[in-house]
């Protein structure tokens, strides 16, 4: 909520070279980050299965090694190609990833010194003698290879083979959790992750994520331009704040929009507009209705009278089956809260177009 009304202030009040823009930006850049850090329990306890969507793994990259590296005494230096392919991928688990890695980097060289974060495109191929044995459980294609390389003191050879069991910790203050969060993300992924390090030498960390079919520069925009129509916008939401946001912002956006806060109330809205011939365009429903129905229950009676309804399931529990299996359930899209506005506005575009 606290991110949304960040953008919407930024986005419709002031001037792109203000101060206060700026202000703003880094601030919703730090909520956005720290709301994604705290699902890393709630990935490694329950799962955490990825809301997917095509990104730049670079741009992720520039973004959480700064946010994360700021204040330490640790430099860090990036070796990222412009062509690096894009990826299907999960932002906020691979933020976490990011995070983790960085972090395990920095606290090895308590006396300071470079981390260096590069990436490449990678293909794994059957029939390459050369290919590491440790990715044979890749399938063959086109991948996204990110390292992490440290200049610290090295892990020992045999803590190599538990360093991603759960619990498992050589740091007098870590958990232990931050390497097996990172593996099963990876691997929910369809990737792999695995690490070098000798002693006296430092550890490098590389993961490996399936390539999309958008290249970098299709990627961004893909990301960042999203057509803006006149569409007409029924929003379900129980909490009242959220609604008001998020109904200024889409009239903002030049959408027609009109609030329920029930299931019951959602069906008979579509149901009036639908019958007089000015049907909603998309539906945003809340996945969770206290005391109600809620996403999943709304969308199924919905259907009954329009099997053509365009829906889109937004919660802040991502780790909910519904939200990385969606179209399973009936719905065209997926927000996550917070949200982004580019996102948003992209994924209400896209079920509009669909």
């Amino acid at each position: 909520l606290l991110e949304a009304r960040l953008r919407l202030r930024t986005k419709l009040g002031l001037p792109a070279d203000s101060e206060s823009y700026t202000l703003l930006i880094d601030a919703e850049k730090a909520c956005f980050r720290a709301s994604r850090l705290t699902k890393q329990l709630l990935t490694f306890s329950k799962g955490g299965a990825p809301v997917k969507e095509v990104c730049s793994i670079k741009e992720l990259i520039e973004e959480m090694v700064g946010f994360c590296l700021s204040g330490s005494n640790a430099g860090y230096r990036l070796a990222l190609p412009d062509d690096l392919n894009a990826a299907n991928v999960d932002k906020g688990q691979i933020d976490q990833v990011l995070n983790n890695l960085l972090i395990n980097a920095q606290q090895a060289m308590p006396l300071g010194g470079t981390i260096v974060v590069s990436a490449e495109n990678a293909d794994i191929s059957r029939d390459d003698e050369t290919l590491d044995q440790r990715l044979l459980s890749l399938a063959p294609g086109s991948y996204v290879k990110v390292s992490i390389s440290d200049e610290g003191m090295g892990i020992a050879a045999a803590d190599l083979e538990k360093i991603f069991d759960p619990y498992f910790t050589t740091k007098a203050r870590g958990n232990g959790l931050g390497l097996t969060t990172s593996y099963s993300i990876i691997k929910n992924h369809n990737g792999i992750i695995v690490v070098d390090s000798e002693l006296g030498r430092g550890s490098v960390f590389s993961f490996y994520l399936p390539s999309a079919d958008l290249s970098l520069e299709n990627a961004d925009d893909y990301e960042k331009t999203a057509p803006v129509g006149k569409s007409k916008i029924l929003v379900m939401d129980d909490d009242d704040a959220v609604r008001t946001v998020i109904s200024r912002l889409l009239k903002g956006y030049g959408y027609t929009v009109q609030c329920t806060a029930t299931g019951d109330e959602t069906v008979q809205a579509y149901k009036n507009a639908f019958d007089d011939g000015i049907a909603f365009d998309v539906v945003i429903m809340d996945l969770t209705i206290p005391g109600g129905k809620g996403g999943r229950e709304t969308v199924k009676l919905l259907k009954e009278f329009d099997p053509d309804v365009k829906a889109i399931v937004a919660s802040g529990y991502s780790n909910d089956p519904i939200m990385a299996n969606f179209r399973d359930y009936g719905f065209k899209g997926v927000i996550v809260k917070p949200f982004n506005i580019e996102d948003f506005i992209r994924t209400i575009e896209s079920a509009v177009h669909s």
